[in-house]
């Protein structure tokens, strides 16, 4: 079989896996709040950019099914396999078409990107896409360093505008180019050249409507997202081995120990590197680098960094072609097993999501609880909202729902299907809540409290912006027959003032990656 037959087949495999995960898992926290982008049209969010409200609504347009996990979920599995051929084609100009397949294979076999960025409603589906289709046409516009032509670079640009309104890491693409200008003395005479000042106005410019939403908001964006990279002053050695650990784990430990290998080698050869080589060490090194030393002093998310460790995947693909050369049968069953690792967990997953069969209980023993079970924030917010509507507390025309926590709203919401407003009553971190309505628009209204775990704290403290605060249910929400979560649901009558909504983010900026409040 040839290796261009093989990418088609990986590209169909992969995709059916995705779909079939995107029809049977429920929408994660994540999903739930990025799924009222679709819903709240802008120019920008509070948390991201705005490509990936725009991937959302072609997959709802597309199908018309607003109520399904998946339609939403269409366009970034779609984003992937064009990802997975931007990997094949980057890197079988480099090195051939075998080492290209095995590359492209390597994205598929990982866990953040294989898994989760290909199938789920996140910022870094449409990062990775842009981002290899800057790094491809980097590639092509620098070959030539006698080229005047300006052609290649406006496709440079517009790629990485359209990178940096997937996700703000995009900044990292020119800063590496710069590294490498700098590092590279053959490169130098780009820097007193009209194209790569051309790819950055150009990138500014497709970039402009989130700058202007920012200046229009208090800047909010920019300084949420800049405000999550400044920590403290004394270094944190457990800190830093937490995140790489968190990291390997992210990618699987026998695809991120070879990358990171293959980072520090080349470096180490960079004299005898050639010179689309050293390009993509420069983009890889700038990001990676940068988020261990913010780990270095407070918590990050393990993907911060990931995103420049993509360009190493076609040292990744020629590494395995010539361990496949060497040894065939050993090369296939090891890859054979990495696949099948990938297929295992997606499995486990899905079946864990639908039946509960790892969660411990009374009458049964299971390794996951309410704690350590991943699936439980995806499962159950229908049942919570068939409660709302068939305890009727929604047939006050005025009235809206409201939780303290914004991915506990975004999930009501979701459920809710558009039935009500529903608000996130949080005075320090209420995200993209607290843009989407003016305070003073629910005074005079009556608001649903829906409470997760121990609701009495949560109803004391909403008490004095309400005329009066009443418990009308109280329940498990279960899982073929399994109560898993604890929901209570509070009748709140008239609100008398508005709710303090924190917009300047002098609060919001302390909080701490680690906190279950922080994406």
């Amino acid at each position: 079989m040839t290796p261009r037959r093989a990418l088609v087949l990986l590209i169909v495999g992969s995709a059916v896996a995705h779909a079939v995960s995107a029809r049977f898992l429920g929408l994660g926290n994540d999903e739930a709040y990025h799924y009222l982008y679709a819903t709240h049209p802008a120019l920008s969010y509070y948390d991201h950019p705005p490509f990936m409200a725009w991937v959302e609504r072609a997959g709802l347009a597309l199908t018309g099914l607003t109520e399904t996990t998946w339609a939403p979920r269409l366009g970034f599995i779609g984003l992937f396999a064009g990802s997975t051929i931007l990997l094949y084609r980057l890197t079988e100009r480099a090195y051939g078409s075998r080492a290209a397949f095995l590359a492209a294979l390597g994205l598929n076999l990982t866990g953040y990107y294989g898994l989760a960025a290909a199938t789920f409603v996140l910022p870094d589906g449409p990062l990775l896409f842009f981002w290899l289709l800057t790094v491809d046409r980097l590639t092509v516009a620098l070959e030539n360093p006698d080229s005047r032509r300006l052609g290649p670079w406006i496709a440079v640009g517009l790629a990485w505008g359209c990178a940096l309104l997937s996700k703000y890491h995009a900044i990292f693409l020119p800063m590496g180019v710069g590294l490498y200008l700098l590092l590279d003395r053959g490169q130098w005479r780009w820097f007193f050249r009209a194209g790569p000042s051309l790819a950055v106005g150009v990138g500014i410019l497709v970039f402009s409507p989130v700058v202007f939403w920012n200046a229009t908001h208090g800047w909010a964006s920019f300084l949420f997202q800049g405000g999550r990279a400044v920590g403290g002053v004394s270094p944190r050695p457990d800190l830093l081995a937490i995140a790489i650990a968190a990291q390997a784990g992210y990618l699987f430990p026998w695809i991120w120990a070879p990358l990171v290998l293959f980072l520090f080698r080349g470096l180490g050869r960079w004299p005898t590197a050639a010179s689309f080589e050293r390009l993509w060490l420069c983009l890889a090194v700038v990001p990676w680098t940068a988020f261990l030393l913010v780990a270095a002093f407070r918590p990050v998310l393990p993907h911060w960094g990931l995103i420049g460790l993509v360009t190493l995947f076609p040292f990744l693909g020629r590494f395995w072609e010539q361990r496949f050369l060497a040894r065939p049968e050993r090369t296939t069953r090891l890859l054979a097993a990495s696949g099948a690792v990938s297929l295992l967990l997606l499995g486990l997953a899905v079946g864990e999501y639908r039946l509960g069969w790892l969660q411990r209980g009374p009458d049964h023993w299971g390794p996951l609880d309410e704690r350590t079970d991943p699936t439980l924030d995806l499962y159950g917010w229908d049942q919570v909202a068939l409660r709302i509507r068939n305890l009727g507390l929604l047939d006050q025309p005025e009235s809206f729902v409201f939780t303290r926590y914004w991915y506990q709203s975004a999930q009501v919401a979701r459920a809710l299907g558009g039935r009500s407003p529903v608000l996130c009553y949080n005075p320090d971190d209420p995200r993209g809540f607290a843009f989407w309505s003016n305070p003073n628009d629910w005074i005079g209204k009556d608001g649903i409290l829906v409470t997760v775990g121990e609701p009495d704290g949560q109803a004391r403290h909403y008490g004095r912006f309400f005329a009066s605060v009443e418990r009308v249910a109280d329940f498990w929400v279960e899982r073929e027959g399994k109560p898993v979560r604890r929901i209570g649901l509070y009748r709140c009558s008239h609100q008398r003032i508005a709710y303090p909504f924190v917009r300047d983010l002098s609060t919001r900026l302390a909080a701490r990656p680690g906190d279950p409040a922080v994406r």
